[in-house]
């Protein structure tokens, strides 16, 4: 049995061929056309999809079931865009699911969709570092801050879906001269407004760093030659990251701990303060619980999509 698997983000779209055994045969991957509307997106990545179906034709195999992971909250259940930040205009609103079926001529039971972070972590719980885990909780440092809980393989979504949104809950870190940091949900205080990539590189501006600096890349780069201002912001970044998650954990008491992301891949200079902060926050019983990298990289979420229908009869 072969599915499709999405992983929708803001700049960019993947989908690949996914075997039962969460094999990617074939992958493919277009820029997001975050610009134009819920409409124009599902009639591109129907456009991805039916490449990939034909591709996958000509070596004698049929595909006929499309697992998506969306950013944004999506109604899982009903398979619509409840909610979107701007990163995709004109996203919030789109019956995602059962737009892309009617585009692709399958059944609406042969769609189903969630938040990609879900999808993400659906994956590493099958088959990546939290693979054999009966519950296993990812977290994601990156542009933003996300999160999920998966429990015998399926993710805790929330009564309205919102489940995971771990980058909006406050941190005492996330204050400068004694004000809250704003956040890119509106509010203030968040893990998002000092933890996620962007909030890194205001932090080391804030800091005396250089405003040639271009992104929060360069100032990886300038952490590992020493920069005091970049060591500082990813410190201060990490050490956020690692309190929220070591806070998590003393709530869910899960038996994996996942962090992912490209921050989480930016190496010892961030992963070390993280660790560091998370285990400081820990409840002595659970001192010992293994926190890992994700492992599945850029096929994560394609995977975690694909068995959402991989399973269906």
């Amino acid at each position: 049995m072969y599915a499709i698997g999405v992983d929708l983000g803001g700049t960019k779209t993947a989908a690949g061929v996914v075997s039962s055994a969460g094999e990617v045969l074939f992958s493919e991957t277009i820029p997001t056309l975050n610009r134009d509307g819920g409409a124009a997106i599902l009639a591109a990545t129907a456009d991805l999809i039916r490449g990939l179906v034909r591709r996958v034709a000509d070596a004698g195999i049929a595909v006929g079931r499309v697992g998506i992971g969306s950013a944004g909250v999506i109604d899982a259940a009903n398979g619509t865009v409840v909610a979107a930040t701007d990163a995709i205009l004109g996203w919030a609103g789109t019956h995602l699911t059962a737009g892309l079926a009617a585009h692709l001529d399958l059944p609406p039971e042969a769609v189903r969709a969630v938040n990609d972070v879900h999808a993400h972590a659906m994956g590493e719980a099958w088959l990546g570092a939290a693979a054999g885990s009966d519950s296993a909780l990812m977290v994601a440092f990156g542009t933003g801050v996300g999160g999920s809980f998966v429990l015998a393989g399926t993710p805790v979504l929330g009564h309205r879906y919102v489940g995971g949104h771990v980058g909006h809950i406050a941190s005492p870190y996330a204050y400068h001269d004694g004000a809250a940091l704003p956040c890119v949900c509106g509010h203030a205080g968040h893990v998002e407004a000092i933890a996620s990539g962007p909030a890194i590189f205001e932090t080391f501006l804030r800091f005396g760093g250089s405003r040639d600096v271009p992104d929060t890349r360069a100032v990886f780069s300038l952490a590992h030659d020493g920069d005091t201002a970049a060591i500082k912001a990813i410190g201060i970044g990490a050490g956020a990251a690692g309190q929220a998650v070591g806070g998590l954990i003393n709530i869910l008491d899960p038996a994996t701990v996942v962090v992912s992301g490209g921050l989480a891949d930016g190496g010892d200079p961030w992963w070390r303060p993280m660790e560091r902060a998370l285990r400081a926050e820990l409840l002595a019983p659970l001192a010992d619980v293994p926190v890992l990298r994700a492992s599945l990289g850029n096929t994560a979420a394609m995977v975690g999509a694909a068995k959402l229908v991989l399973n269906q009869h």
